[in-house]
């Protein structure tokens, strides 16, 4: 009954990633991953929740939806079993619902069955100890008892969600070209956000049910200098780099924060050229797979998105070597093409892939790279002639600088043989 109680929570989890795979599909998750409207919403709501896990006020289902289920649990057999489950999911929404949804935002830019594999990791992990406890009862006894030290876990969780929260409209702002959460103001805030988990887990701000704190424990001392550590850290990101007169960007921030040279203070041309927008032809050629053509070299086609994750992870801490930034500027034109790119196509496109209208840019590289690559997922890189012949096979996200560089350095070698 233990086994088939942390199955059916499995099930649970896995039905709903594995329905969002099917009924939305992997283009409109990638599309809703980075739509300026769904990431506006879903700022709102991970706000929403913040304030729940303050303590501020509860964020529960309907009690009809839980009550319905507790009543079939009592049925017994496998069906009460699952019911049973399913109650757990219901009750434990306020809790899991936050961390459930940002799971499937996060799957939704990889597209395909992550949404299924990423739900059964969580269930899997949320089930574990559920079904351990129901197969052996007398352990529960074991467990310390609810109390002030479950609202500080909610505390902490909340300001995780105000910092995840500023991720979504980041998002929106970089998508939709609004051009005010830019770098100093997205950091300064996260900066914000970590001292103030930092002076609640030292005690000195209290939300609605914390109780009177007599002495800080050890484990919450802990926390509380690890909180302290990450507003250092946070703040050291406002550095200038003297070499190249931008900000450091930092490493644990990659993807998260707005790139570095997105921000208020430092003029484009005052960018180093280890960044994006300062390659030679990048400019000229952004958005425009004919520009090779006319430059006279290999085209590297960079798939990318605004709101895409691994893609600025590639820019800040694989571009800027100087081996792959001297190919980067010197021996190939670079053409990034957004899918994510909310401008107007005019005419409007269709999709020989689907038959679907393409009505902005994003839409047309989205269907551009499904069809000739058979790839939904961002970044994708692909090495081409200037005749627009592939070089080399695609190549997706991987992490290090000595992989790249050899996919670089393969492909137009490659390139000089044709």
């Amino acid at each position: 009954n233990g086994l088939n109680y942390g199955a059916s929570i499995i099930v649970i989890y896995l039905l709903i990633g594995l329905l969002i795979t099917i009924f939305v599909g992997p283009e409109a998750l990638n599309r809703l991953s980075t739509n300026w409207i769904a990431n506006t919403l879903f700022f709102v709501i991970f706000i929403a929740f913040a304030f729940s896990f303050f303590g501020f006020y509860e964020i529960t289902l309907p009690s009809s939806w839980s009550t319905g289920s507790d009543r079939m649990a009592d049925k017994g057999g496998l069906i009460g079993i699952f019911f049973m489950a399913f109650t757990l999911a219901l009750v434990s929404f306020s809790c899991t619902g936050p961390i459930v949804g940002s799971l499937l935002v996060a799957s939704a830019k990889t597209g395909g069955m992550a949404p299924f594999l990423v739900m059964f990791g969580f269930s899997f992990a949320l089930a574990l100890p559920f079904g351990l406890f129901a197969a052996f009862p007398a352990w529960l006894n074991t467990l310390p008892k609810s109390g002030s030290w479950m609202n500080s876990v909610k505390v902490v969780l909340g300001f995780l969600e105000l910092a995840l929260a500023l991720k979504f409209l980041s998002v929106a702002d970089m998508t939709n070209g609004w051009g005010f959460l830019k770098y100093e103001l997205f950091m300064g805030l996260w900066v914000l956000i970590f001292a103030g988990m930092t002076l609640y887990l030292f005690g000195f701000i209290k939300f609605p049910h914390d109780s009177p704190i007599k002495k800080l424990s050890p484990v919450r001392m802990s926390f509380a200098v690890l909180a302290g550590i990450s507003v250092i850290y946070l703040a050291s990101g406002f550095r200038i780099n003297d070499k190249t007169n931008v900000y450091s960007s930092l490493s644990l921030m990659s993807g998260l924060a707005p790139p570095a040279h997105y921000n208020f203070f430092i003029t484009p041309q005052d960018v180093d050229a280890s960044i994006k927008t300062k390659y030679p032809s990048y400019s000229k050629c952004a958005n425009n797979i004919n520009c090779s053509k006319e430059v006279g070299k290999p085209a590297m086609l960079d798939f990318t998105g605004h709101g895409c994750v691994n893609c600025r992870k590639t820019e800040e801490l694989i571009w800027v070597d100087e081996r792959v930034k001297k190919i980067l500027n010197d021996s190939v034109v670079l053409i990034s093409l957004y899918v994510d790119e909310d401008k107007k196509l005019s005419p409007v496109y269709t999709s020989i892939n689907t038959d679907a209208k393409l009505r902005n840019v994003g839409n047309k590289w989205a269907d551009f790279q499904i069809v000739n690559f058979e790839q939904n997922s961002q970044p994708l890189y692909v090495m081409t002639t200037n005749e627009q012949k592939v070089i080399s096979k695609p190549r997706p996200f991987v992490e290090g600088i000595a992989g790249y560089l050899e996919f670089l350095e393969c492909s137009l070698k490659e390139a000089r043989n044709q």
